[in-house]
């Protein structure tokens, strides 16, 4: 065996820079090579060591070896040559995992039973026997195929090295402690420095800061199963053990600060520190982030505040985020790192990060919003200050801006409302031109004119026929009730100079972020409808009742594919809302069509769409019912060719026995709706929710195709306002 073995540290998307930043610690050459890898090359202590000291990676592995790979027999003879018998030894366990992306091996499982089959054959020969007992030390190796590129992988840690051995107890959404270090690390936090995180949870990223401050080894409590190899001697593990309690520390001149809300998570918090080895260098108190107060200066809040994700309803998380500026300007001279996924954390706060940085908290895309405070010595002068003529100027005390009152995104000036009507009138101007004939070349009458262009102008503007039909969505300003009034009145009569369109035919609506209520807000009574065209067809839209009109827009692309893919085909259109699916598909030849959605008045709707088209209701019928529970309960499976599945983000509908939520449901709908379809036919599904994870390993299908940049009309500047797939069911 070499001294100098190919090893690989696996991380995490966005924190591949740390664990090579850390490798070199450690006195590791390392080097990013792929997303999530990091090669560097050490001997047998350095397995022991890094599995020891990494904070920010996920695991150690053996690179074996790697090599171009498009057919099972290079793959089989190449591993076979390989000299397994220097790493596992007679009586060794040793299972095969592996990952194919984008390679002409697609079969995983084949793969596994190829890779497996090579081995036994080197080790029998290796070891002179004709049976492999596999009764000893444990050996998990991985095929990893990318882009026809074999790597045959070894891994030394066994359980992800987030699993520190010190949290047994856990919160409702633990931070990973990887994710935690990382956090710390990425701040100019250092252990002479206050340290605060008022969402503590089970106190994971205040435990991890302790451990970075002391120097502790965040691995030193658990076990790694290379421990048991017989190629690694035991000397060399307690080496690297010994040599992390030797370079421990005591602990910083400041004491870390967890607060939460919650005084039994709390006590979690405390037994995780207890074992984590730093109880004396926490202190964890029960304390409101609204109450949230401390005399030290120059300190670091580090924090993961809920999300809307996996804990707290998103309009209680955006009241809490409101509140962040009030909170946290009496920490002036601190500085502010916040971790989430809530795409509009910056408008909530009201204040721009200085940096900003993509990381991944198990598998939900977050931004770490950092905001730096002024640097230690260079505080606020609290002293008050008298003023005297005869004084020079240079012996007065140096101003320093620090994070003080937040700055609204917009004020409610008259005069401020002026520059951002001329600002919206001349946008407007300028998108109309650019549409003026597009339009009409396509047979549409309604398209999207602005799009919340403008951020202090958060309008969506939607022309139909001669109407014009717009939605504010919530945004912070600090306008009263009576000034944001006549601030609309001000946008609305703007857009009727500029687009020659009378007041009387604008429809105004205000968009409030929905959290488990039914899709399709009603919010008035008038029923102004109207009859328009799109793709040569009529479609019943209504400017008034719902802040939704009945068409909606951005899926015109997609109705296209569906008419194009109809003819002789059953159809069935779940959440068919007012059946624009279903006018498309009946146009483009379909043979039959199937309604379903839970409203009776969009059923009814649906039907008027059909009529007015000229279209007879024979073989189209329309069915009030839960999608799921009819996909699941129909008589003769197998029954349609085409299925449109285009669900609400989520709805408590008192028409719903259960609370329905596209993240939590959408593989069983899917799967349900494959069940419906005939072999080799098709689902069109899409999304609106924008932080959506399509969990394609679940769906029972081989054929998923993302086709969200191929379904978004071109009047949208907002490209992704949908997310939309085609998924075939295997044909037989």
């Amino acid at each position: 065996m070499s001294d100098s073995i190919p090893l690989i540290a696996t991380t995490a998307f966005g924190l591949e820079s740390l664990v090579k930043r850390e490798l070199e610690d450690l006195g590791y050459k390392a080097n990013v090579i792929s997303p999530g890898w990091i090669r560097f090359e050490a001997d047998l202590s350095g397995i022991c060591r890094t599995n020891l000291w990494l904070r920010t990676a996920d695991r150690v592995v053996i690179e074996i070896n790697s090599f171009e790979c498009k057919d099972f027999d290079t793959l089989f003879e190449t591993t076979k040559a390989i000299a397994w018998d220097e790493w596992i030894p007679k009586d060794g366990q040793f299972v095969v995992t592996g990952r194919s992306i984008q390679s002409q091996l697609s079969s995983v499982p084949a793969c596994q039973r190829s890779v497996k089959k090579a081995m036994v054959e080197s080790l029998l020969k290796a070891h002179r026997t004709t049976v492999l007992p596999e009764t000893g030390s444990l050996h998990k190796v991985e095929i990893a195929l990318i882009k026809d590129q074999a790597w045959l992988l070894l891994d030394t840690t066994g359980p992800s090295l987030h699993k520190r051995g010190y949290r047994p107890a856990t919160a409702t959404a633990p931070i990973k402690e990887t994710l935690a270090a990382a956090m710390v690390q990425l701040s100019f936090w250092n252990p002479d420095r206050p340290l605060l995180d008022p969402f503590c949870g089970t106190g994971t990223i205040p435990i991890e800061a302790a451990l970075i401050g002391r120097n502790m080894a965040p691995g030193m409590y658990r076990d790694f199963p290379s421990a048991d190899w017989h190629c690694i001697p035991k000397e060399i593990w307690r080496d690297a053990r010994t040599e992390s309690l030797d370079l421990m520390k005591q602990p910083g001149s400041e004491r870390l600060l967890g607060t939460d809300n919650d005084d039994k998570i709390l006590i979690a918090a405390r037994k995780n520190a207890t074992l984590a080895g730093v109880a004396d260098d926490i202190h964890f108190q029960q304390r409101e982030f609204k109450d949230l107060l401390s005399k030290r200066e120059h300190g670091c809040l580090i924090t993961n505040p809920p999300y809307g994700e996996r804990m707290g309803e998103p309009e209680e998380v955006e009241q809490l985020y409101r509140s962040f500026p009030e909170t946290l300007k009496r920490l002036p001279t601190w500085s502010h790192y916040i971790i989430t996924s809530y795409p509009k954390f910056e408008r909530l706060i009201q204040k721009e990060a200085d940096r900003r940085r993509k990381l991944y908290n198990g598998r939900i895309e977050c931004t770490y919003y950092q905001f730096h405070g002024p640097r230690p010595g260079v505080g606020i002068d609290r002293t008050p200050v008298r003023h005297d003529e005869s004084q020079p100027e240079q012996n007065a005390p140096e101003r320093v801006e620090t994070a003080d009152v937040p700055t609204a995104v917009f004020g409610g000036d008259l005069r401020k409302t002026a520059e951002q009507c001329e600002i919206f009138a001349n946008r407007l101007t300028k998108r109309a031109r650019h549409l003026r004939r597009w339009p009409a070349k396509r047979g549409i009458t309604c398209f999207r004119l602005y799009e919340r262009d403008i951020p202090e102008i958060p309008l969506v503007v939607d022309r139909y026929e001669d109407h014009l039909h717009i939605v504010e969505f919530d945004r912070p300003h600090e306008r009263d009730l009576a000034q944001h009034a006549d601030w609309l009145e001000q946008l609305v009569k703007t857009a009727s100079q500029t687009l020659d369109i009378p007041t009387d035919q604008i429809f105004l609506k205000q968009k409030h972020r929905q959290s488990g209520s039914e899709q399709h807000q009603k919010v008035d009574a008038t029923s102004y409808e109207l009859q328009v065209q799109e793709g040569g067809l009529n479609f019943i839209v209504n400017l008034s009742d719902y802040v939704d009109t009945g068409l909606f827009l951005d899926h015109r692309q997609t109705r296209e594919m569906v008419r194009k893919s109809a003819s002789g085909k059953r159809v069935l259109n779940l959440f068919g809302y007012t059946g624009a699916f279903t006018v498309y598909a009946i146009d483009g030849g379909a043979s039959s069509t199937v309604t379903v959605d839970l409203s009776r008045n969009y059923l009814s709707w649906a039907h008027r769409n059909l009529l007015v088209n000229n279209f007879p209701a024979d073989n189209h019928q329309f069915v009030r019912a839960d999608a799921i529970e009819f996909v699941t309960e129909m008589a003769s499976p197998e029954e349609f060719d085409i299925a449109i599945v285009d669900p609400p983000t989520f709805s408590n509908s008192k028409r719903l026995e259960n609370d329905w939520d596209i993240q939590r449901q959408h593989v069983e709908l899917l799967n349900a709706t494959l069940a419906a379809i005939k072999p080799d036919g098709m689902i069109y599904f899409s999304t609106n929710f924008r932080r959506f994870k399509l969990d394609e390993e679940s769906i029972h299908s081989n054929s998923i195709v993302e086709i969200s940049k191929q379904t978004v009309p071109e009047d949208y500047r907002n490209r992704r306002i949908h997310r939309c797939w085609k998924i075939r069911k295997p044909a037989p």
